[in-house]
């Protein structure tokens, strides 16, 4: 799991409360799968011209955002959906899909759009082995994750949660190369910084280059 801080600016996210407030909303368990669907309980912007600028939108503020190209190494994005959570509502433990449209998924995001303080509930909860993480980000911040996580929506007790998830494919299939790849990354920009383009920095540069020749997919 990542935090991705600032992936909208406050103008940006603005728009994006305009032109969601145009769109009409349906019950959010038609998108789930057949187990997921018995404890979904929301409401899901349906699909239309709303949902395609939405989705340009939140792509685009993305695709600016250093961190996310780094740690997903982003081949497209499968699917985008924009998920209203009112008071009593919840999503219950849950897996997503591993395939959407035919095409394989690996990574879940939720992008954030309403202040932490002006909902009570509503946490997105990871089931990990090794404990619960609870997350409740800033508006405009959002969290990446691997898709076999299992994870939940937390009830709603008071409030509006109003929130874009989205489902990636990366180029690099596996989660443990993806770690490596961006631990590097981050280690060669700490080198480059500090001290130019050194042969240390070369060396490192060569070798992530490489790794992602070996690993990435087409």
């Amino acid at each position: 799991m990542i935090e991705l801080e600032n992936v909208c600016t406050a103008d940006e996210i603005d728009a994006l409360k305009k032109l969601i407030s145009r769109g009409e909303y349906a019950d959010g368990g038609k998108t789930a799968g057949r187990a997921a669907r018995q404890v979904k309980l929301n409401e899901q912007l349906q699909t239309g011209g709303v949902l395609a600028t939405v989705r340009s939108s939140v792509q685009r503020a993305l695709d600016r955002h250093p961190l996310y190209k780094a740690y997903a190494q982003p081949k497209s994005t499968i699917r985008l959906l924009v998920s209203r959570y009112a008071a009593g509502s919840a999503y219950g433990p849950h897996v997503d899909e591993p395939v959407m449209g035919g095409k394989r998924v690996d990574l879940s995001f939720t992008l954030f759009l309403s202040e932490p303080n002006s909902y009570e509930g509503g946490a997105l909860r990871l089931l990990e082995p090794s404990g619960v993480v609870e997350v409740k980000l800033p508006v405009g911040h959002a969290v990446l994750y691997s898709t076999d996580a299992v994870h939940e929506v937390a009830e709603v007790r008071s409030g509006e949660r109003l929130a874009i998830v989205g489902w990636i494919r990366s180029l690099i299939r596996q989660p443990q190369q993806r770690e490596i790849l961006f631990e590097l990354d981050v280690a060669t920009r700490s080198v480059f910084e500090a001290n130019g383009k050194t042969p240390l920095y070369d060396t490192l540069a060569k070798t992530r280059a490489n790794l992602m020749r070996m690993w990435a997919e087409d």
